[in-house]
């Protein structure tokens, strides 16, 4: 075999450097979670780079783009979030991954920068944030100092960090639509590409199709107790809520049709069931699937790359009953979780694998964890001067209270009036009663705006009694912006960040062990993100002034230039000489004779 001068030196650098290969390892793992309806599929990818092998550039699986940018940017921990879509706790129970990996409405990015100063940290983040955008084919340079916080309390670091001169920054852009040209970035910075392995199944047309979507990366140093060196440690995470038969319909039947009447199964106890009307029953969670209709294709075999034992993969599990048939291809290995819940599957490298889940008549779905806290925000008021803010917040349980921190970010042209601040709480009896704030309030922090300059921060510690419904309300004021800095699509409304919750004390649960590796990962929620109406001009005026203007001023300054320039003189007046006068005059005097010529006089 003939080696080219590329694999050579590749060859030579990895005999040179046996102990960043042996650090380095990749894992992927797609874990399905079948709803009513629906399909939850979380894929998981995580791989991780050798501490010092990382600060020398040298990168085996941790993609160097993505590494070069947070090199020259210092950060030491980076979280970025592309989420669309409305989660539905009511049908889907609990977020996947408590809500850690979940982003708010559009694009969010936190990360903690090494710098001396709160300057120096922000323009670093402006390095970040630029790099990000020009990576991921994103407007993430449109997050500027309005668009920028620095939590306090909310956010805390995952990794391991031995500076203790760490910023945290945090920014938003609720109003980005999230597509496929921020899907190829992130399928390049995988060591498989998309050519195998789970990731092979991300296709954009199903993948934006979804429900709920959102697509995940976190970068953080570990330093585990089994290994003597620390490590970078990069997480990929994609989770969607598949429509299963929205996602069975063919590429080239775009267009969903009614299928034959007599395919439609009917509500009979319906009063107004007849053979004419039908009111059509939804399907059940136990309606039969298969992997490569739900996603278009099938895994073409497992990624070489894997670092796991063959005995020890997993690479596809599926949390149905263990009573429950699920078919696979040959070759692959069932393994069965204790808790009777979930099994997994290991894949070949060189085998395709699919999966099918056969329909069953009788129900047998796997119950939903509840989760520990329901919140909802909507703007209030009327008018377009003044308006308030309303947070609902439920608390479930009928034994334990609930403590969390509650993170919102305004705008600067919303002006919060902090003193207003009012708490409603209603038990389920029914009984309403409302209660200073302080009293459930335990903590607040408070940076108010600067016009043009940041927006507002409310970062505020309370607690829920149990069984019991808290309702926060505040007034604020819009302001008036300039006629420039008005989108183009004003009238529609500007964008409002989401709130961000998190659960302290108890809402921090263990996570198992197809969720990553942290003990105690935090649980977060957001709720979504909300659209304010603000006074909007009549954009047309301008250009109707413009116009008259300058019709006016082009009449009246075509009118003054004649009358100063031009002068008016009699015919007879004007002196003829010149060469152009002589020529003329001598053309005259020969038309003269010709016209007398031939004028005969009685």
């Amino acid at each position: 075999m003939i080696l080219t001068p590329f694999l050579f030196l590749c060859a030579l650098l990895a005999l040179l450097s046996p102990a960043v290969s042996a650090a380095s390892e990749y894992h992927e793992q797609l874990v399905l979670r079948p709803f009513p309806s629906s399909l939850l599929a979380s894929f998981n990818f995580r791989s991780n780079a050798s501490l010092k092998a990382f600060e020398h550039q040298n990168f085996r699986y941790f993609p160097r783009s993505l590494g070069q940018i947070l090199q020259h940017a210092s950060t030491k921990e980076l979280h970025l979030r592309f989420t669309t879509g409305r989660w539905d706790a009511e049908s889907w129970g609990e977020r996947p991954w408590h809500g850690f990996k979940e982003g708010g409405t559009g694009v969010e990015l936190w990360a903690w920068i090494d710098a001396d100063n709160e300057e120096a940290a922000y323009s670093k983040w402006i390095t970040l944030t630029q790099s990000l955008s020009g990576l991921f084919c994103a407007s993430l340079n449109f997050i500027d100092s309005t668009r920028t916080t620095l939590p306090v309390m909310t956010f805390e670091p995952v990794g391991n960090h031995s500076s203790k001169s760490l910023h945290l920054l945090h920014g938003t852009l609720p109003g980005e639509v999230v597509c496929t040209e921020n899907l190829t970035p992130f399928l390049k910075l995988l060591p498989c590409k998309g050519k195998a392995g789970i990731s092979s199944l991300f296709d954009g047309h199903r993948l934006f199709d979804a429900s709920w979507q959102s697509m995940a990366i976190d970068i953080r140093p570990t330093c585990p107790k089994d290994t003597a060196e620390c490590q970078v440690e990069i997480e990929q995470t994609v989770d969607m809520v598949l429509d299963v038969d929205r996602s069975k319909r063919p590429r080239d039947n775009p267009i969903p049709r009614p299928g034959p009447a007599d395919q439609l199964v009917c509500d009979e106890s319906k009063p107004y069931n007849s053979h004419d009307t039908c009111y059509p029953i939804s399907k059940s969670a136990d309606q039969g699937w298969r992997l490569s209709e739900v996603f278009g294709r099938n895994v073409p075999g497992a990624c070489p790359l894997t670092e796991e034992e063959e005995n020890h993969r997993k690479h596809v599990c599926i949390k149905v009953p263990n009573d429950r048939e699920v078919l696979v291809t040959a070759g692959s290995i069932e393994r069965k979780h204790l808790d009777g819940l979930s099994r997994c599957y290991s894949i070949l490298d060189d085998f395709p694998f699919d999966l099918v889940l056969p329909p069953r008549k009788r129900p047998s779905e796997v119950p939903l964890e509840q989760p520990v806290l329901h919140a909802e925000r909507t703007i209030i008021g009327h008018g377009q001067e003044r308006g308030g803010m309303r947070s609902i917040l439920t608390n479930p349980s009928s034994t334990n209270a609930v403590e969390f921190i509650y993170f919102e970010t305004l705008p600067w042209f919303i002006r919060p009036y902090i003193h207003t601040l009012k708490a409603k709480v209603a038990t389920q009896n029914g009984t309403v009663f409302s209660i200073p704030a302080s009293e459930i309030i335990k903590d607040v922090f408070y940076r108010p705006a600067l016009d043009r300059q940041r927006g507002t921060q409310l970062e505020i510690i309370l607690s829920v009694p149990a069984a019991s419904t808290v309702t926060l309300v505040y007034d604020f004021e819009k302001a008036i912006l300039r006629y420039t800095e008005y989108p183009p699509d004003a009238n529609r409304g500007f964008n409002v960040a989401p709130a961000v919750i998190r659960l302290l004390g108890d809402g921090s649960r263990s996570n198992d062990s197809n969720q990553g590796r942290n003990a105690q990962p935090p649980v977060y929620l957001r709720t979504t993100s909300l659209l304010l109406p603000l006074p909007t001009p009549d954009f047309s005026m301008p250009y109707n002034v413009i116009i008259l203007t300058s019709t006016v001023m082009a009449l009246a300054f075509g009118s003054i230039f004649n009358i100063l320039v031009r002068r008016l003189v009699a015919v007879d007046e004007v002196p003829e000489s010149g060469l152009k006068a002589k020529l003329l005059g001598r053309i005259v005097a020969v038309r003269d004779k010709l016209r007398g010529k031939g004028v005969k006089v009685e």
